[in-house]
């Protein structure tokens, strides 16, 4: 596209297609050479154009390198689009450096002035801000509140009026589910042992375990999950990868061993589990559906359809004889095993085994009974 000056104003114009005149040409000087083109409507894109540039630029900061695809995907644009902005930079004096097949990075030492905030940015610190507390450990809820001081030191008086009065109205509520008191800076720490790349000792309770045992980790990463916090690595005791539960951790300390082994990024060993899975189909009333609803994910469910026996749901659970089946049973009033049928020996099982020892606690006599109190008339 091309900008031509006529007649004091600006027009854009598309070239489609450049003519050479010869010497048989009577009207023109020889070998002129005429452009022809298609007039379009003006486009300005300047703005648009202008806040991408400058998000660029803050992202080059944020980071060591960024590829520049991930750019591309952010702002919704070509590779070309990104290519042009880069460009603009380099020529507006901003010293990047780029390599083939690597990405992009800003020169050691270079960085601007902070720049100011949005008031939609700023309520999303507030929300950030009250998840930190009831979701991260000690330490590193107390280097977030540090962080929070200096973000909210550079915003403009209208924006910490606003922050204030949304802040007082905003509460998250912690419902379980992330115990602090055993070991209150595990998350810190494991942050620290993936940065720089040191082993850490835990104090480690297992589910079947009695007692914690001590186990050697080389941490891959941290992930949150139905309400617990989790971090999975190598275990050099079990010489295999592992995840292990935060709330289970009863000490960690950071070692000064390195890492033995070089670790995929954490998402590659999440999406690539070895651990097997049932198909699972049950239909439930549509009464139930809400209820289960809540907890359904921590059970492996995949998807679900209305029916007019009601909502069919499908799972791809792990342990369909002790977790799903006793989950089941909270909703076997209103619900009903389609595959698999052997399913339902399970659930009669486990359904005799608690007839049982409720008709063996029936049989018991008063006063064994724990935490009950006998009102005798003496």
């Amino acid at each position: 596209m091309s900008q031509i000056f006529c007649n004091r104003s600006i027009y854009w114009f598309d070239i489609v297609r450049i003519h050479n005149f010869g010497n048989g040409n009577k009207t023109l000087q020889p070998d002129a050479t005429i452009l022809i083109f298609e007039k379009k409507p003006m486009q300005d894109e300047s703005p648009k154009r202008f806040d991408r540039i400058v998000s660029i630029l803050i992202q080059l900061q944020s980071k060591k390198i960024v590829k520049a695809q991930e750019m591309a995907d952010r702002f919704d644009c070509s590779l070309r689009t990104i290519y042009r902005d880069i460009r603009t930079l380099e020529a507006s004096g901003v010293p990047i450096y780029s390599e083939a097949g690597i990405g992009y990075s800003l020169v050691d030492g270079y960085r601007l002035p902070p720049v100011m905030f949005t008031r939609e940015e700023a309520s999303s610190f507030i929300a950030a801000e009250k998840l930190m507390q009831q979701f991260s450990d000690q330490e590193l809820g107390d280097h977030y509140a540090s962080a929070m001081f200096k973000l909210k030191a550079v915003l403009r008086s209208s924006e910490k009026e606003l922050v204030e009065e949304i802040e007082s109205n905003v509460l998250v509520r912690h419902t379980g589910g992330f115990d602090r008191s055993k070991a209150p800076n595990a998350l810190a720490s494991i942050f620290r042992s993936i940065g720089e790349k040191l082993q850490v000792k835990l104090l480690y309770e297992a589910v079947a375990a009695g007692q914690p045992g001590e186990r050697i980790v080389e941490p891959v990463g941290v992930f949150h999950e139905n309400t617990f916090w989790y971090i999975f690595g190598y275990c050099h005791l079990r010489n295999d990868y592992r995840q292990f539960r935060t709330d289970r951790i009863h000490n960690i300390r950071l070692t000064d061993l390195k890492f033995e082994r070089q670790h995929e990024p954490l998402e590659t060993y999440l999406n690539s589990s070895k651990a097997t899975t049932t198909l699972v189909r049950i239909v439930a009333e549509k009464y139930v559906v809400p209820f289960m609803k809540f907890d359904r994910k921590h059970f492996g469910f995949t998807s679900e359809i209305e029916t007019p026996d009601g909502c069919e749901m499908t799972f791809m659970t792990r342990d369909v004889n002790d977790g799903f089946a006793r989950w089941f049973l909270m909703f076997a009033d209103y619900a009903t095993i389609l595959e698999p049928l052997s399913l339902n020996d399970r659930l009669l099982e486990l359904m005799e085994l608690a007839k049982a020892r409720i008709k063996s606690n029936e049989k018991k006599p008063e006063t064994s009974r724990p935490g009950q109190t006998l009102n005798l008339k003496l």
